[in-house]
């Protein structure tokens, strides 16, 4: 039962800290800056098809840290059974 309370504790602790990441990433600026000559309709990035990429990388990220919390359980697992 320990054991179990110890991965629940470190299962919301990371769980906490991946999700307050997106807060900490907010920046409090204005928006893009403007054309000084006013000629506009120039893309904010180059190439213009501007991809973000936080999309998939979260996705790739949760992925490894279940793969991470798998094997954590798994070790401690056998572990258990050796004693």
């Amino acid at each position: 039962m320990r054991k179990f309370k110890f991965l629940l504790a470190s299962f919301v602790f990371c769980t906490s800290f991946m999700l307050s990441m997106p807060v900490n990433a907010q920046v409090a600026a204005g928006g893009p800056p403007t054309d000084p000559d006013g000629a506009g309709g120039s893309p904010p990035c180059w190439p213009p098809p501007c991809i973000p990429i936080d999309g998939g990388l979260g996705v790739l990220l949760a992925a490894g840290a279940l793969l991470g919390g798998k094997k954590v359980y798994d070790a401690t697992k056998d572990s258990d059974l050796e004693s």
